[in-house]
């Protein structure tokens, strides 16, 4: 499963894209930051993130987007920016016809650290291991993102197995 994972922003918005299959190390295709200047119009630092990933998700042909659920945070300003952003990730893997997987931070941390609870430094170490990358991915944002992406493939892939059969079960047949 290739898997393109979105971490939401409106400044920097991270992208990872890796492959693997439940319950075995991912590996990574690519990653990348997409950058806004905060000086320009709200309107076309969203035409550049619509465009951009979109892009990515035309060249990489990923089977599922992944992107970080916004959750509440005390600064409205940020908050409003990475729903923003995290809006425009959902449209790009949907008008693309993809399933598109929202997780929260602390959902990623535990697929990827086995705790709710890691910072920054610990998931960034812990990317770089699952990965087998010489170095960490920069900045943090770029491994923010395939952490997400890697989340989905150990996570999603189940969840996409077992809505599939609920949704079977609910018609009264199987396949």
């Amino acid at each position: 499963m290739r898997v393109l994972g979105v971490d939401p922003g409106l400044t920097r918005c991270g992208v990872g894209v890796v492959e693997g299959v439940p319950g075995r190390p991912c590996t990574l295709v690519a990653y990348y930051v997409v950058y806004t200047d905060p000086a320009d119009d709200l309107a076309l630092r969203l035409l550049h993130l619509d465009r951009s990933l979109t892009e990515l998700v035309a060249k990489h042909e990923p089977e599922s987007v992944a992107v970080e659920r916004v959750f509440s945070q005390h600064n409205v300003r940020t908050v409003m920016g990475t729903a923003q952003a995290s809006g425009i990730a959902v449209l790009a893997g949907a008008r693309a016809g993809l399933p598109v997987q929202t997780y929260t931070p602390s959902e990623v941390k535990a697929a990827v650290t086995g705790s709710g609870q890691a910072d920054k430094a610990q998931m960034t170490a812990m990317v770089t291991r699952l990965l087998r990358l010489a170095e960490p991915p920069k900045p943090a944002d770029a491994a923010d993102a395939l952490a997400l992406a890697i989340c989905h493939v150990w996570r999603g892939g189940t969840r996409s197995k077992l809505a599939a059969a609920a949704d079977r079960a609910r018609r009264g047949g199987t396949r």
